[in-house]
């Protein structure tokens, strides 16, 4: 089991990958939207990821994965790749809740955040210094911050 600070050092780096698209598109408005599927619609008439998967919100929470990283003195890279893989699996999740149906946006509790925090605390456990326990205590705290942060996602700012 690893220390708290470690546990700690990986879920700043699951709220940086995740919070900063979201503040960016807060902020940002429609600006520079680029959505990540270039409004590609499959055969099921949806599209494959829906509008609020942007390049903005990859580009972003990948930078701020890096920077996170870096200030807490981890490698800038292993920050930018813990971020991808998260925003990778929460694109994964956006596709699949297409499929279902779901309107953009919609909130699916626990499916939307456990692909997200599970796929990098796992493959970026050794350099992390994380054991099994550490992933799972780790993912359920992001999975209850995020769920906590919900009304903030869907209000408007300004």
């Amino acid at each position: 089991m690893a220390s708290w600070t470690q546990s700690l050092h990986a879920l700043a780096l699951l709220v940086a990958a995740n919070a900063t698209p979201v503040v960016v598109a807060k902020v940002a408005r429609d600006r520079a939207a680029l959505a990540l599927d270039f409004g590609r619609v499959m055969r099921d008439g949806e599209r494959l990821l829906g509008a609020h998967k942007t390049w903005r919100g990859l580009v972003s929470g990948v930078l701020a994965g890096a920077l996170v990283a870096a200030l807490l003195e981890l490698s800038p890279w292993l920050g930018a790749g813990f971020a991808a893989l998260s925003l990778t699996a929460d694109a994964l999740s956006s596709c699949i809740k297409r499929r279902l149906r779901l309107k953009p946006g919609a909130e699916f509790t626990g499916f939307d955040q456990l692909g997200e925090a599970l796929l990098p605390l796992a493959v970026f456990a050794a350099p992390l210094g994380l054991g099994v326990t550490d992933i799972l205590v780790t993912a359920a705290v992001f999975v209850a911050l995020d769920v906590a942060a919900a009304p903030l996602r869907h209000r408007r700012w300004f």
